[in-house]
């Protein structure tokens, strides 16, 4: 079993930076791609980026979040951050954190076995 635990949401404002942290536990052993999905009320859950075991391949959702947002882990302490710029209301949601380890890079949720609770971005107009 694998255990993820978010950090980093809260309440900004719109044009400002934010950090999201995910820190793995347990099972971690073998290839482990980790990913940051979103969800807003009603909606499904959809990818925000990932990035695979190494690090060397990552997938950001559309270009305008490859252009804002930057994701990136740290192998020695199983843990992998997004950073946030320029935030807009639109950011808003519920951000998650998945763990894969499953041969290849996954973009849809149904490719995670493993998922964090969820951390709250709330983005202020």
């Amino acid at each position: 079993q694998v255990q993820l635990v978010e950090s980093g949401g809260g309440l900004v404002q719109a044009g400002d930076s934010l950090t999201l942290s995910c820190a793995a536990s347990g099972n971690t052993a073998g290839p482990i791609h980790m990913a940051w999905f979103r969800q807003t009320p009603g909606k499904e859950r959809v990818l925000v980026a990932a990035i695979s075991g190494a690090g060397y391949t990552i997938r950001y959702a559309t270009p305008d979040v490859k252009d804002r947002f930057t994701i990136s882990r740290d192998n020695n302490r199983n843990t992998v951050n997004l950073e946030k710029k320029s935030l807009e209301p639109e950011d808003t949601a519920v951000y998650y954190c998945a763990l894969d380890q499953s041969l290849g890079l996954h973009t849809v949720a149904s490719g995670y076995e493993f998922w964090g609770q969820g951390t709250q971005v709330t983005v202020s107009s």
